[in-house]
């Protein structure tokens, strides 16, 4: 059966069939090739080298970088036309994941493949690509991207940098800082970004070596130290006119574009970071001994071990469901459009947004909970668990910080809902009607039909609350920030639990053995509607009072009137599968 590609944002009030998910268990033999080679490169090469990579031997990280080029894993997303291997998107995905069990030397990688190289394969001339292309897809060259400033973080657009036209109408004349530049320490190419005449925002690219281009020194960080981070300073930077990057003034839909594309690629390498901090985990509790016996038998330790296998399997199949239709929506489009690509991955610039969200928040719970199997040592930088920990709290950071990203996620809504594009606004009020004659479950289940329930009610939560938001606060609704972030988190566990609730059922019709993904979707379909309910008593409770919120909470308790299971049990189920393999259970 071929898939097709669900529209973007349109989960929240539609029903997807299982068999249009694109899910880990669908991976190819090609996938499963580049993941082979992806981990015999960590394993062999990055692994033994680690500490080395820590103490920033950037010559290291370069040679590295270059044998990463000559395996193909700097080429996937580049085009077969310029020496790539114009792969899909799954496997991009793929190489991500499991290079991000090498720690942060993932995150050179990850800076050069994509928000490196990306703006060049998308928005490049054809003179462009065919100069910087085919050395990025090797490692010839390495990338860098020069967005943030001193003063523009989130606010990308009020950045300072300027670029004037020489005299003679050769060159552009760029003035500026960038801050915080992954990869600055050794990239050969910046897509930098800066305001032709003060006011229109423009991208260009920027080599190493052109007359006024430096760097600063390397910054001296929480974590992530074995990636490099610096300044990269623009002082009278003679950049030829060929080498502006798509339209003057449209350096806005360039970075907007790339940056959905990092949100959904963080979200993938949280994925292997969390399976790597599970398992470091789990080998060192089956080792560790107290009061005569490993501390994974201790059923506190276990429920830990539970919740973190079911954050990693959740956030795994939300990922590869988004990275499959986005994969399935490139196949309408001529891939040699960079333009046609942009919009296409665009389309789930909300789903985007969900994934580095959750992913991000969801690895951090996973490094924590490490840290506190591991005891005491977990404090200790010999044992790893500490690099973790670490390395983990940036991503909150990334690729637009998570407060930014929950506010686009109700933004993006209320575009498409404005624009005709999502019938948001139909559906909740078509809601209104039906919450009346909402009547009690019955109780009796078949396997996932009461979280098939649980995601419909949510879904209806989802409705209802931000109904009553869009018509109480109405175009003021954009300065309410607590109930802006409310309703994303609503669509975050939304999104998630659905995508593991078809997973699950896409297993268990091909006859998979699926006992343990039932468990985790059940155990996770607890936690999801249990924080949907406080999350929706919250949002309510900050908009009106007396008799009109307890008439709003009545109407609530209609969508919340589920019968918790035994997730007590369930907990120790999954958590058994976990230490006896000593490894990542899907």
């Amino acid at each position: 059966m071929s898939r097709t590609a669900a529209r973007g944002a349109f989960y929240l009030i539609e029903n997807t069939d299982p068999q249009n998910v694109f899910t880990p268990e669908d991976l190819s033999q090609e996938h499963q090739m580049i993941i082979e080679t992806t981990r015999a490169f960590v394993e062999h090469e990055i692994l033994p080298v680690q500490e080395q990579l820590e103490h920033q031997d950037w010559d290291l990280t370069v040679k590295l970088l270059r044998k990463a080029g000559d395996l193909g894993l700097l080429a996937a997303d580049v085009p077969e036309a310029y020496d790539g291997l114009g792969a899909d998107k799954a496997t991009s995905a793929l190489i991500s994941e499991y290079l991000s069990r090498g720690g942060s030397f993932a995150l050179s990688h990850g800076a050069h493949v994509g928000i490196g190289s990306l703006p060049i394969v998308f928005f490049g001339t054809e003179a462009q690509k065919q100069k910087y292309l085919p050395k990025l897809a090797s490692g010839e060259w390495l990338s860098a991207y020069a967005l943030t400033e001193p003063g523009s973080g989130s606010d990308a657009l009020g950045a300072k940098t300027t670029a004037t036209l020489s005299a003679d109408g050769q060159y552009y004349i760029l003035n500026g800082t960038k801050q915080f530049i992954t990869n600055a320490g050794f990239a050969d190419v910046f897509v930098v970004y800066a305001k032709i005449d003060g006011d229109k925002f423009s991208a260009f690219i920027v080599e190493k070596d052109f007359p006024g281009v430096s760097t600063g020194v390397e910054e001296k960080k929480m974590g992530i130290k074995a990636s490099s981070t610096r300044q990269l300073i623009l002082e009278d930077a003679k950049v030829p006119v060929e080498n502006l990057l798509g339209e003057i003034g449209r350096g806005h839909v360039i970075a907007f574009n790339i940056l959905n594309i990092g949100r959904y690629k963080l979200a993938v390498g949280a994925v292997g970071a969390m399976k790597a901090a599970l398992e470091h985990a789990v080998v060192y509790g089956n080792s560790r001994k107290q009061f005569g016996k490993p501390i994974t038998s201790f059923p506190l330790i276990q429920q830990k071990i539970a919740e973190m296998n079911t954050l990693a399997f959740v956030t795994e199949s939300a990922n590869y469901r988004a990275t499959g239709d986005i994969d399935v929506s490139l196949e309408s489009v001529d891939t040699s459009d960079g333009h046609a690509v942009a919009d296409a991955i665009a389309e789930y610039a909300l789903e985007c947004s969900v994934l580095k969200v959750f992913g991000s928040e969801a690895l951090d719970k996973v490094v924590d909970e490490g840290v506190q199997i591991f005891g005491g040592a977990g404090f200790i930088q010999d044992y790893g668990m500490e690099r973790m920990y670490r390395d983990a709290r940036i991503n909150r950071i990334f690729e637009g910080t998570n407060e930014i990203n929950r506010m686009l996620i109700p933004n993006t809504l209320l575009r498409k809902a404005m624009k005709g594009e999502l019938p948001l606004l139909q559906k909740a009020q078509e809601l209104q009607a039906e919450l009346m004659q909402l009547t009690p479950p019955s109780g009796d289940w078949d396997t996932l039909e009461r979280e098939t329930y649980m995601l419909e009610m949510m879904k209806k939560i989802f409705l209802f609350v931000g109904g009553v938001a869009v018509q109480t606060y109405q175009t003021k609704l954009k300065d309410e920030q607590e109930a802006l972030a409310a309703i994303a988190d609503i669509a975050i566990q939304i999104y998630v639990l659905e995508s593991a609730i078809l997973r699950t059922k896409k297993a268990i019709a091909a006859g998979h053995d699926a006992e343990n993904k039932i468990d985790m979707t059940v155990a996770f379909a607890d936690k999801a509607y249990a924080a949907v309910e406080q999350t929706a008593k919250t949002l309510l409770a900050s908009i009106a009072e007396g008799d009109m919120l307890r008439t709003q909470l009545s109407m609530l308790r209609k969508l919340t009137r589920v019968q918790p299971v035994n997730t007590v049990a369930i907990h120790r189920r999954i958590a058994q599968r976990v230490i006896a393999a000593e490894k990542y259970q899907a």
